[in-house]
Order: structure tokens, then C-alpha cells, then sequence
């Protein structure tokens, strides 16, 4: 089991992908909200989520399946002396969830009870330096279920690029050194995840990759279900 390369705050950021925001901006017009988010709507992944690379996953007993959520982790750095966000690195996570509807959810509700499970965000062993990635939205993400392509993750799609998330996020909030920023999760364009996440259960092993970003390694899960 590798040790975690993290030790901030992490924070996910809900419908930052182009197709997700399609399949829910309908519901945006609708009360409570009558108009679409304007600022990045974030949620955290607290550290009772966080598994280590080759750690296993525990499903709780009245929880069939999970939804993988594969994205890349900013970590960030110290600022510097303008006060400007520096990045630290990056790192593969795995945002692993109760599968849920995220408009049925609500945008501005924090997705806790769905999200936050204990060991429910897969941590990639390596933190890779930034100056490495120089294009963080120039790279797909694969995701594998027992060794079977399950989804590819294309951050270019993303709404906002990294820059234009950090400089948003900074508006209403700063981000300490450690703090770690998801670039977004994207839900399967077809296949039989078509219009949501890809979806394993006990017994399964995920594994998430970077084929540009060899250096990122691979993020490898295990699944378990928890006794009754």
C-alpha cells in the first residue's frame, strides 16, 4: 500500500464537464434555483474518504455498487509573493460515490451522505510536479474495471480549464498550501454507463490511468463489501 501524497482539504467541484451540464442544465431553470450556477459549485471530500493506491474499498452492506468518478487532483503550493494560487502538482483520484442523480441531488446541497463514506476517494501514489504537466486539460483519463475499458476521461471538456477554475474558485475562497482542487468528473458519453458514471461493485478492481502522463502512474482499487 503506498503512503498518501496529500494532506489538505479536497475539494470536488460538481458539473464542470460540458456533457454533465447539458443532461442538467434544464433542471437549472427550475425552482429553488430559476437560473444555472455562476460560480463553481464545490463540495469536500473529507479525509475519512481517502484510500492509498492498491488500498481496498469498502462498499457498506445495503450499498450494491458504486459510481467511479476519475479525475486529477491539484495540489496546491505555497502562493507566492503576489498571492497568486501556485501549484504544487497533480495526483489521479478516484471520487468514488453512492450512484446518484446529480440534479436530483440538487446543485447547491452538499453531496455528504452519497460521497463521504469512509475510504470513498481513491488517492493516487504518486504527486507528480507541476512543471511536468504543463497542459493538465490536454489529458484523458482511462478507467478499467478488471481490466476492461469502462471509460475515457477527456479533461479538455471540461467548462473551465484550470486556469479560469483556480481564478473562480479564488473569488469567494483561498486555497492553502496542500489544498487539493478536482479539475471535475465527466459521465460516460456511450456504452451502457451512457449519460452517467461507470458503475462496479464488490470483487471488482479499478484502475485509472493517464496514457499522456505515464509519470501519474496508475491508480489501482480493489473493492470489498462490508458484513451486514
Amino acid at each position: 500500500m503506498a503512503p498518501l501524497p496529500i494532506h489538505g482539504t479536497v475539494y470536488g467541484v460538481l458539473l464542470n464537464a460540458q456533457h454533465e451540464w447539458s443532461l442538467c442544465e434544464s433542471a437549472m431553470h427550475e425552482a429553488p434555483y430559476q437560473a444555472p450556477p455562476s460560480a463553481p459549485v464545490l463540495y469536500i471530500k473529507t479525509a475519512n474518504t481517502w484510500s492509498a493506491h492498491a488500498s481496498a474499498i469498502a462498499l457498506p452492506a445495503h450499498v450494491p455498487e458504486i459510481e467511479i468518478g476519475a479525475t486529477l487532483g491539484v495540489v496546491m503550493g505555497a502562493a507566492n509573493a503576489s498571492d497568486a494560487p501556485h501549484i504544487r502538482g497533480f495526483v489521479l483520484l478516484n471520487d468514488v460515490s453512492i450512484p446518484h442523480s446529480v440534479s436530483a441531488q440538487g446543485f447547491y446541497r452538499p453531496p455528504v451522505k452519497y460521497k463521504n463514506l469512509d475510504g470513498f476517494l481513491g488517492v493516487g501514489a504518486t504527486l507528480v510536479p507541476a512543471v511536468d504537466v504543463p497542459h493538465p486539460n490536454a489529458l484523458t483519463l482511462q478507467v478499467h474495471v478488471n481490466g476492461v475499458l469502462r471509460q475515457t476521461v477527456d479533461l479538455q471538456h471540461m467548462r473551465r480549464h484550470l486556469p479560469a477554475l483556480l481564478a473562480d474558485v479564488s473569488e469567494f475562497m483561498t486555497l492553502q498550501a496542500g489544498d487539493v482542487l478536482m479539475l471535475g468528473l465527466d459521465v460516460c458519453a456511450q456504452g451502457e454507463d451512457a449519460a452517467r458514471r461507470p458503475r462496479a461493485r464488490a470483487g471488482d478492481v479499478i484502475e485509472i490511468h493517464a496514457p499522456q502522463a505515464p509519470a501519474l502512474g496508475v491508480l489501482r482499487n480493489p473493492l470489498v463489501q462490508e458484513s451486514a
